[in-house]
């Protein structure tokens, strides 16, 4: 049997905690913070590791914008389609990871958005 895909986060970050739970809920990813990776699985990833998220799925290592497109095509395949075609028009890549830095560098912010909306739901 295959390795489940490997959702790697910052899991200092409440954002990014939430936003892996919800990947792992609605998907096949088994998330893994950064606190507690092994030498072998830190070893799968680039040395600037914690600069953003990643996906080890299928033999691979998907960083930054990369890993949270796979990871939506993993929760619905229409997603995972349509990622295939963007991935195959000029500039998507570069529009991909500067959108994902954007959304990093104001993950304090989408916590605040995250946080409300948990407690409107009870959660």
């Amino acid at each position: 049997m295959d390795d489940p895909p490997l959702l790697v986060y910052d899991d200092d970050c409440g954002f990014c905690t939430w936003s892996a739970r919800w990947a792992a809920r609605h998907s096949d990813v088994r998330p893994i913070g950064f606190s507690e990776l092994s030498d072998d699985l830190r070893a799968r990833l680039p040395a600037d590791y914690k600069r953003c998220a990643h996906l080890l799925a299928d033999g691979e290592t998907y960083s930054c914008g990369a890993s949270v497109e796979r990871t939506l095509g993993r929760v619905h395949p229409a997603l995972g389609r349509a990622f295939a075609v963007l991935r195959r028009v000029p500039g998507y890549a570069r529009l991909r990871e500067r959108l994902y830095r954007w959304a990093a560098d104001h993950r304090a912010w989408w916590g605040r958005v995250v946080s409300a909306e948990a407690a409107r739901d009870g959660a």
